[in-house]
């Protein structure tokens, strides 16, 4: 018979109980100092072997160093998580290597911390810099790993996650002017988290989403180790495509599929109010522009304004398009398929794809240069902000569309941008990524609130303003599960504690951002990181973890039962050990 503690075990207490009792009092918990301290330790050991062309030291910003505050600041994109009570990293790390990244994965576990991975900053909920777990973290900022690498001839590039979009698209021009990629319309996005959670913009309906249009990947695994497609599988490479990588790695870069476009394009902005027929025109559009040429893209933005006769508020449609083709072809298109618009020829701007991104990011394309696509410092002003998303499957009526008015001016502030599907999006399967919304969903809705006061009850007055326009809109949207889009993070949704509810908290949110895709997501996350060290408040779960002890089997559940009675003999026995000394 096996004796109930073999030696090893038991080896294990006894020397245990000797190491506490030779704890002095003071070293019962380390200072964040200390703790860092040990943790940078840990990463200079780690890369010393390439600490003489890439040191790390040059990386590593703790807040005794004059520049933290301006590092963490910089990719910082919603004021809403740049206050004096934020909680703060413990340190921030901005690898220039890759060793740098393979150092803080191995140590953080090493020194069981919280690891959050940030690229560009415009995830909405702040997750990438900030925790609302309340447990201490270190940034780990991938912002210096930007190079971009264009090849023509075979129509691709491999991109690092801390390049922009702004500076992908510069890139992809400079090397020819009938080439580009179908991603957002923001420039100063990064690259990572925008590809990494699906990635959208006015090309979709052309050519799919981002991750469609992904070839491969570079990724750092739990091991630290870097695999590309072939290595890493086609389950992971999958996972990594639209269901966030900060859940299963840390992506270094990608290699994208470019796409073909047209050397002229055409834009165009034309506001209508509900004095100009916006009813009729927004009830219209909702047919047309899920269905026409999938060239042809046009944004639907609602929003509340001050009526043009009246003191009273009205509704303003503002409806934003980008063709790829001449402006002569989208006239003749949108006065044969939505004659209710009325375009004219000088409603439209024809322009070049690159200086279409300007156009879109609500700058002068006759007089900005395009190289401010380089610029990683947003062109606009920070607000504090709230996002929400919907996809709606069916048209609303124009009775609904009243009611939508009615309740929005109620509200006052708060607007909803509407981005149709259809195309191209309707022919992929609904399970090539983990991204499911494809045929079937007429549009895409995200939900705005910006405002500039600071204050917790002005945040809380906004955030309830479009909290209330989004309950309000339930009778319109998908159903069973109410579903959003990944790239909009909303912890509305749901926030995940990773204790030994993980699976079921992270099964709230992980279906209406993935629905039944949920599932091979969980299933990849158990096999590539059982122990759930890449985590944030709503990544990939895994389907048996239990906080931060894995009962592996009988046998370790009797041996840790055992230590933690020996432990509390200890504690409890005259106070022999601790506090006599102490």
């Amino acid at each position: 018979m096996e004796p109930i503690l073999s030696p090893k075990p038991m080896l294990w207490f006894l020397s245990t109980l000797v190491f506490l009792s030779s704890l002095p009092c003071s070293s019962a918990t380390y200072s964040a100092a200390e703790f860092n301290t040990s943790f940078i330790h840990c990463l200079i050991n780690t890369t010393s072997d390439s600490s003489s062309s890439h040191p790390i030291t040059e990386s590593i910003f703790t807040p005794n160093n004059a520049s933290f505050s301006s590092v963490l600041q910089s990719y910082i994109r919603n004021l809403r998580f740049n206050t004096s009570t934020t909680k703060k990293p413990l340190l921030i790390i901005t690898a220039l290597h890759v060793s740098h990244v393979q150092a803080s994965i191995l140590c953080a576990q090493k020194h069981n911390m919280l690891m959050k991975i940030r690229s560009g900053g415009h995830d909405y909920e702040g997750v990438s810099y900030v925790t609302h777990n309340h447990v201490p973290f270190f940034i780990l900022d991938m912002f210096n790993l930007r190079s971009i690498e264009i090849d023509i001839e075979t129509e691709t590039a491999w991109v690092q996650v801390g390049a922009t979009l702004g500076e992908l698209y510069y890139n992809i021009v400079h090397k020819s002017k009938i080439h580009g990629f179908p991603a957002g319309v923001g420039p100063n996005v990064g690259v990572g988290g925008h590809l990494s959670g699906g990635g959208y913009g006015n090309m979709m309906r052309k050519y799919g989403l981002s991750v469609d249009n992904v070839l491969d990947a570079q990724i750092l695994d739990v091991q630290g180790r870097l695999l590309d497609r072939d290595s890493m599988g086609e389950d992971l490479f999958w996972a990594i495509r639209g269901g966030g990588g900060a859940s299963f790695g840390v992506v270094l870069s990608y290699k994208i599929k470019l796409v073909r476009v047209p050397e002229t394009v055409t834009v165009f902005q034309v506001p209508r109010t509900l004095e100009q027929n916006a009813t009729e025109l927004v009830y219209n559009w909702q047919y047309f522009a899920p269905n026409t040429d999938p060239n042809l893209f046009i944004r639907l933005i609602l929003e509340v304004a001050n009526g043009a006769e009246t003191l009273t508020k009205t509704i303003r449609a503002t409806f934003v398009a980008m063709f790829l083709g001449d402006s002569k072809s989208l006239v003749s298109l949108m006065n044969e398929t939505f004659p209710q618009m009325g375009l004219r020829q000088q409603d439209c701007i024809e322009t070049t794809w690159l200086k279409s991104v300007l156009f879109w990011d609500n700058m002068d394309i006759s007089t900005t240069p395009v190289e401010i696509l380089l610029e990683r410092t947003p062109q606009y002003t920070l607000k504090h902000l709230k996002r929400k998303s919907d996809y709606v499957r069916k048209p609303i009526s124009k009775a609904g569309w009243e009611g939508i008015w009615k309740k929005m001016i109620e509200l006052e502030n708060g607007a909803m941008y509407f981005n149709p599907y259809g195309g191209r999006m309707a022919e992929i399967p609904s399970n090539a990524t983990p991204i499911p919304h494809r045929a079937g969903n007429l549009w895409k809705i995200q939900y705005h609130a910006n405002w500039n006061q600071k204050g917790k009850e002005v945040e809380d007055q906004y955030i309830n303003m479009i909290r209330e326009l989004h309950r309000y809109m339930a009778a319109f949207v998908s159903k069973n599960p109410r579903q959003a889009y990944f790239n909009y993070k909303d912890l509305d949704l749901g926030i995940n504690y990773h204790g030994k509810n993980s699976y079921y908290q992270g099964r709230v949110y992980g279906y209406e951002y993935f629905k039944d895709n949920f599932n091979r997501l969980v299933q990849i996350k158990t096999k590539v990181d059982p122990n759930n060290f890449f985590r944030n408040e709503q990544s990939v779960p895994v389907i048996s973890y239990m906080g931060s002890v894995r009962i592996e089997s009988e046998k370790s559940l009797l041996y840790t039962l055992l230590f933690l009675l020996v432990l509390s003999l200890v504690f409890e026995s005259k106070n022999y050990i601790f506090r006599e000394e102490c």
